[in-house]
């Protein structure tokens, strides 16, 4: 029968879990660690992504500032803002294709490239998108509580470090 936990944690003991992807780094328990919490998360998209952004700014006030359609929007407001909640919801179905993508390295790579070129347009540095990958654990850890183990922290922490490398090699930045 196995371990009753197997089928939550990516496949017991079977050592081919612990493998890293060349391209990603992840290994497949990893990936199934970052697939599970993102099927939670994704279950209430605009609103996961509206605190996730709001946690964001009320840490980093300046990075509002790149945010032409609401830049000016007071914190407060910024939930109620339907700019700003179509932001949140494009960012949120981003980061719904980087985790839908883990297996296909080619078409994850072309995704952070235009990501990278889409940011960098818009003068996005480095630090804000190390910010924004610590926001997201913070969200996780606030909206999954225990739900969110160390082991699913590890791998968000694998994932979201390779994708921020990815997209500042893409764009040229580094």
């Amino acid at each position: 029968m196995g371990n009753p936990l197997s089928s939550l944690t990516g496949g017991g003991t079977n050592p081919a879990m612990d493998l890293p992807d060349p391209d990603t780094g992840l290994t497949p328990r990893e990936k199934t660690a970052v697939r599970r919490i993102w099927d939670i998360v994704k279950a209430d998209t605009k609103q996961n992504g509206v605190d996730l952004l709001v946690m964001f700014f009320e840490v980093n006030p300046s990075y509002q500032r790149h945010f032409k359609s609401f830049k000016d929007v007071p914190l407060k407001d910024l939930p109620r803002n339907s700019k700003f909640q179509a932001h949140c919801t494009s960012v949120m179905y981003a980061l719904t294709s980087i985790v839908d993508n883990l297996d296909d390295t080619g078409c994850l790579v072309e995704m952070l490239t235009k990501l990278g070129q889409n940011h960098h347009r818009h003068g996005i540095s480095r630090q804000e998108f190390i910010d924004l990958k610590t926001t997201v654990l913070k969200l996780l850890k606030k909206k999954l509580g225990s739900k969110f183990t160390t082991e699913d922290e590890a791998a968000w922490k694998q994932d979201t470090g390779r994708c921020i490398l990815s997209y500042f090699q893409r764009s040229g930045q580094i």
